[in-house]
């Protein structure tokens, strides 16, 4: 047994080592993706104020003069302003001998503003590197935290200083502390810098070289604070990871599970401390139980043994008996027929009618001859209708008991003789009855009446008074829920049609909100546009095309945040029909072949002769972002597109030789601002593309996916189901137009409908630089004040939001004073489906802001060519 109980120990404690150590794994990776995560919230705010133009120009002027008291305030609230609300982080600005200009903690009596930090390693870095990292102790403030820099180069690419940002993680630690784990924190010389207990903190784990100790003191990175050993003692390396060991200072009783996972992004380790009583505890109980099955077993085996032994004794004894019984077998014969002949004259004698037979039962019960009475009964039914003596005897009418019964209003409230008759007569008939009847107490009785064969009846009466109560509560109770759901299905009701009012309050202030943003951004995108032809140097057009793409950017990011928006909310309208994809393939192309040479890589879309069904659109759309994001993440080599078809689906696939991803990051690339860092320095995408082709992929009911390999690529897919190539009709082929040798926009004449003075006055010289007309440019009221018979233009650009006004009413007011309806193109901020949809149909124009001054000068070329074709 002993052997048992030590064998089931050890397998018990392996066993359940084995779990906690894989559960420490993986509390392990969610701390470290929770830190990594804290540090990528804060990482690109460096990198964006690197390009700030006031902080460029504030560090190229200190490098020849210092700065005015009024220059550094200035600084100093936009550094405060750009750190935003959260206590979390401190920005500095550090010039090139590294002191610090500015600092958002300006107003704290321990400002960074002033100090000298040209020691720190993270001010070194960013000098000489162009960025840096480093986790110490604030000399100023005393505050620990992790260090990100990122230095700033003037108009020729020399380094003029840098900006930092200090990030507290002091958060972390006090979310550690809610966990019964100890979680420690290490840098590369072994140094305890984060820890889930104050006792933990600045302990080495191991000790440290004279080179180490020389970097620390140069750096001060933990300024004068002691570092302690942390004394330990490892006892065992499991084989599944990890290490068993005995914690002595600071002390942790028993023996400690001790995993360790490296952070990828730097040289800091991340420690677990899980102490092991449960698995001992669990090694115990199944010692104990190995011990009890063996126990049990031998106890068995016994029991067995002593069955066999009772059993001879039986088989020799029984003989024996035999020889006894044969002997008393006459004596008791005799015996019984005495007490049976005496029994025979007891049942004869006896006239109570009480049988013994009856007493057991719990219901009351009374038997009747055919003549109607008495024969026998039980105790139970003298007390349900508390007979007196003189009625209960054998020969009895019932009929006296009925009468009885009906002076005391136990047979209802009708005429007395009536109801006795109707019973008399129902005994009489032989038939069986069963109903329920309740007296005046409230007790209620079930009376089950049947014939016996030789003529008579017996009648029971069951109590079922708290049967009866029982399913009364039953019923109210169920009432009560009832009246309870009804009401929550109200109160439910009312919450929907509130949720659906907010919704669309929501929706009115989203399209509000989107017109205005979207105004002052088609304004600068129309003024860039002019740029070029007023600068003559190659630094400003590299400016001015800088410039162009920022505001790009910017608006493929309002662009993805609402189509997100209206995906969610189901404003997005999917038009789903069959196609042939090889001209989607072509479309692909010609769009991105370009920019793949550009960047020195070779884009090959395969011919394909399949017919797919789905949004050809939104289709589109799902693969210009797997290929743009391929483009962002190759340096070299080659994207092809091609399909394969799988069954009666389609899948289209994205292949490209990047650097590829993670598997553990492979389904959060799909998350909304969830970027990699491996995208060129200058193009790292806004991490929207992902989530929007995520969320496509949901709307039109095609699986998306990716499969990925570290250093040899990805593919991304999207699986379309195919469709009838029989249903295409053939397209018409587009007969030559004779294009004019002039453009159409010179000389022609156009009206600019539109309340906002900025977009207005941008939109104005682009049209004037490419020789339009514009004898009106204003307001809806001023444009109708203006309008009248015979001075109608060639094209109307007209906004939809005009204040109080409604572009289309706006128009068609306009058309009634002009006598005539001149093409229109709507230039509007409103990405609304229905609106587009509505101008299509009329044959206008439709334009989305911010505009791209090229898609307009194609659209008005357009409209103007087909206008005057048409006559």
């Amino acid at each position: 047994m002993c052997l048992c109980m030590t064998l089931a120990y050890q397998l018990a404690w392996q066993h359940a080592l084995r779990g906690e150590s894989e559960n420490v794994q993986r509390q392990l990776g969610l701390y470290a993706q929770a830190l990594a995560q804290r540090i990528d919230r804060y990482r690109t705010l460096p990198e964006v104020l690197s390009l700030d133009p006031e902080l460029r120009s504030a560090l190229h002027q200190a490098l020849d003069q210092p700065l005015s008291p009024s220059q550094v305030d200035h600084l100093n609230r936009k550094l405060e302003l750009a750190n935003g609300v959260s206590q979390a982080s401190t920005l500095t600005l550090i010039d090139l001998h590294g002191k610090a200009l500015a600092a958002s903690n300006w107003r704290d009596a321990r400002s960074n503003v002033g100090e000298d930090y040209s020691f720190r390693p993270y001010v070194q870095q960013a000098l000489a590197q162009g960025s840096g990292r480093f986790y110490g102790i604030g000399m100023t403030t005393g505050l620990a935290g992790y260090f990100l820099s990122r230095a700033i180069e003037d108009e020729h690419g020399r380094i003029t200083g840098l900006v930092a940002i200090k990030i507290l993680l002091h958060e972390l630690e006090s979310e550690w502390l809610q966990v019964p784990d100890t979680v420690l924190a290490s840098d590369a010389h072994g140094v305890v810098f984060l820890a889930s207990g104050d006792d933990w903190r600045y302990r080495l784990l191991q000790p440290l070289s004279a080179a180490d100790e020389a970097e620390l003191a140069a750096t001060r990175q933990y300024a004068n604070q002691p570092l302690r050993p942390l004394r330990y003692k490892v006892e065992e390396q499991l084989d599944h990871g990890g290490t068993l060991a005995r914690l002595q200072e600071p002390a942790l009783p028993g023996r400690t599970l001790w995993h360790t996972q490296l952070l990828p992004a730097s040289r800091w380790q991340l420690h677990l401390l899980h102490n092991t009583d449960a698995s001992r505890t669990t090694s115990r109980w199944a010692a104990a139980a190995a011990g009890g099955a063996w126990l049990a077993l031998c106890l068995l085996w016994l029991f067995v043994r002593q069955r066999q032994r009772i059993t001879r004794l039986r088989l020799r004894s029984r003989q024996e008996l035999e020889t006894v019984l044969h002997q008393h077998a006459q004596e008791l014969r005799t015996a019984q027929d005495g007490i049976l002949q005496a029994a025979q004259q007891a049942a004869r004698t006896t006239d109570t009618g009480l049988s013994p037979s009856l007493e057991h039962l719990p219901q009351g019960v009374v038997i009747i001859d055919a003549d109607l009475n008495l024969v026998a009964w039980n105790s139970r039914y003298v007390e349900l209708f508390r007979y007196p003596a003189e009625l209960m005897r054998v020969g009895h009418p019932i009929e006296d008991l009925l009468r009885h019964n009906a002076r005391r209003g136990l047979l209802g409230s009708g005429p007395m003789e009536g109801a006795i008759q109707r019973r008399l007569q129902h005994l009489r008939s032989g038939k069986p009855h069963l109903h329920e009847s309740a007296k005046g107490d409230g007790t209620v009785l079930e009376i089950r009446g049947n014939p016996l064969p030789g003529g008579g009846f017996v009648t029971s009466y069951a109590d079922i008074t708290s049967y009866k109560n029982a399913a009364r509560e039953l019923r109210s109770l169920a009432d009560t829920l009832e009246k309870r759901i009804a009401e929550r299905t109200r109160d439910l009701d009312a919450a929907k049609q509130e949720a659906e009012r907010a919704n669309r309050y929501k929706t009115r202030f989203v399209n509000a909100a989107v017109h205005d943003l979207l105004q002052p951004l088609n304004a600068a995108r129309m003024y860039t546009s002019l740029l070029p032809g007023h600068l003559h140097d190659a630094a400003g057009r590299q400016v001015a095309h800088s410039i162009d793409q920022a505001l790009a950017s910017q608006d493929a990011i309002l662009t993805s945040l609402l189509d997100i928006a209206r995906m969610e909310s189901g404003q997005l309208e999917v038009h789903v029909r069959d196609f042939a994809l090889n001209a989607l393939l072509e479309v692909v192309q010609n769009n991105f072949g370009m920019q793949a040479e550009s960047e020195g890589l070779t884009l090959r879309c395969l011919p394909t002769h399949y017919v797919v069904h789905s949004d050809e659109a939104l289709l589109r759309r799902i693969l210009q972002n797997f290929v743009s994001n391929a483009i962002r993440y190759t340096r070299k080599g080659r994207i092809v597109v091609g399909c394969r078809r799988v069954g009666q689906q389609l899948r289209i696939e994205v292949h490209d030789q990047g650097p590829g991803i993670p598997e553990s990051l492979q389904q959060e690339v799909f998350e909304e601002f969830r970027r990699l860092d491996e995208g060129h320095a200058d193009d790292r995408g806004t991490g929207l593309g992902l989530a929007i082709v995520e969320r496509l992929g949901r709307l039109l009911g095609h699986e998306i996916g990716l499969r990925s390999q570290l250093g040899k690529g990805s593919v991304f897919w999207v699986t379309v189901p195919l469709g009838d190539a029989t249903a295409l009709a053939p397209q018409p082929v587009p007969s030559h137009v004779q294009q004019p040798d002039t453009g159409p926009l010179h000389g022609a004449c156009a009206w600019y409908v539109e309340d906002d003075p900025s977009t207005r006055a941008a939109t104005c010289a682009l049209l004037q630089r490419w020789g339009c007309q514009l004898p009106f440019a204003g307001g809806a009221p001023e444009a109708l004040a203006e309008a009248a018979p015979g001075n109608a233009p060639q094209l109307v650009l007209l906004d939809v939001h005009l204040g109080a006004f409604y572009g289309p009413d706006v128009y068609t007011q306009l058309c009634e004073r002009w006598g005539s309806a001149p093409p229109v193109i709507l230039l509007t901020a409103e990405r609304d489906a229905t609106l587009r949809r509505q101008a299509a149909e009329r044959g206008w124009g439709f334009l989305a802001k911010p505009v791209r001054p090229p898609a307009l000068r194609a659209l008005m070329s357009q409209t103007l060519v087909r206008g005057r074709e048409g006559g």
